[in-house]
């Protein structure tokens, strides 16, 4: 139980890097929390018009959802470490980008966090809902829209993976629903905008 709560604890506490923010300020640009969404994620950084600064902070906000997983699967048998904890941790990365404690609890939406998260969960999956966002994105050209897609697609994909690509895990399943349905939560803003027709497309510059 201890070392369930630790592992936990530390992923909750990774996932609490908010990376759009602190790759901005090594970078000298602006703060992504000051301007287009306000949202400390990737795709507001591009907004940034630095394509190098997204990239990398893509990256990173995936690199933390997906290597608190993987150290619990490389690592802790020995501790009494299994799936579920795996799971639970996944889940704690993703809050920790949701609500991180080092930025006030004002954190992205989540996206990246959750790709690093199924790709360390099973390396097809994470492929299979990316290709579903690149898919959404490519056509319609908005970011929320993919994610939203993408995301309700994730646990169909994993379920209908058990025994073929996989065996699923009930403890995993219940982690990417929750993932999934916080993730539509957070872009609950972006569907309005949607609706209205306002939303801002891929590539658009910042404004305010």
């Amino acid at each position: 139980m201890l070392w369930s709560l630790l592992a936990l604890l530390a992923a909750y506490l990774v996932g609490s890097l908010s990376f759009a923010v602190i790759v901005s300020r090594m970078m000298g640009l602006a703060d992504p929390r000051s301007y287009g969404s306000g949202n400390p994620g990737a795709t507001n950084v591009l907004r940034s018009g630095s394509k190098a600064a997204a990239i990398v902070t893509l990256l990173l906000d995936a690199l933390k959802g997906w290597l608190p997983v993987m150290l619990i699967k490389w690592f802790g048998e020995p501790f009494g470490l299994g799936e579920g904890t795996q799971a639970l941790a996944g889940l704690a990365a993703f809050a920790g980008h949701l609500w991180p404690v080092f930025f006030g609890f004002a954190g992205g939406k989540g996206v990246a966090t959750a790709a690093g998260v199924l790709l360390a969960f099973e390396p097809w999956l994470g492929v299979a809902t990316l290709a579903s966002w690149l898919i959404i994105a490519f056509f319609f050209r908005y970011s929320s829209l993919a994610s939203m897609v993408a995301a309700l697609f994730a646990p169909a994909y994993y379920l209908l993976g058990d025994g073929v690509g996989w065996q699923a895990s009930g403890a995993k399943a219940q982690a990417m629903l929750a993932m999934s349905l916080l993730l539509i939560w957070r872009h609950r803003e972006n569907i309005g905008r949607l609706l209205a027709g306002k939303e801002s497309k891929l590539g658009a510059k910042k404004s305010g």
